[in-house]
């Protein structure tokens, strides 16, 4: 198991109208084959300069894989993502055996 998370911050102001499109864009990334339990989060901590955050989990890294190729990711990245966040962290985690 793979899980993915990033945790962002906007060039928008909190509560626009262009952030709460983004965040509801996103959910086309819950579509994509091989997505498990796609999560939006709302980062609270005040240690941290990031806003949101969304994690999913593959089963493998070839569902993983897959995910970052598929052509709704590709276009998400290059049509959203990249015109709207200002800044990011990108965290993937496989359990400890």
């Amino acid at each position: 198991m793979i899980r993915h998370t990033v945790v962002m911050r906007l060039k928008h102001a909190r509560g626009s109208r262009e952030e709460a499109e983004f965040l509801e864009t996103a959910l086309v990334l819950a579509k994509i084959p091989g997505v498990q339990n796609f999560e939006r989060l709302r980062q609270i901590s005040p240690k941290c300069d990031y806003d949101f955050g969304f994690s999913m989990e593959f089963a493998d890294q070839a569902a993983y894989t897959a995910y970052n190729e598929h052509p709704d990711h590709v276009a998400f990245v290059k049509e959203q993502w990249i015109p709207n966040v200002a800044a990011f962290q990108e965290i993937d985690y496989a359990p400890l055996t």
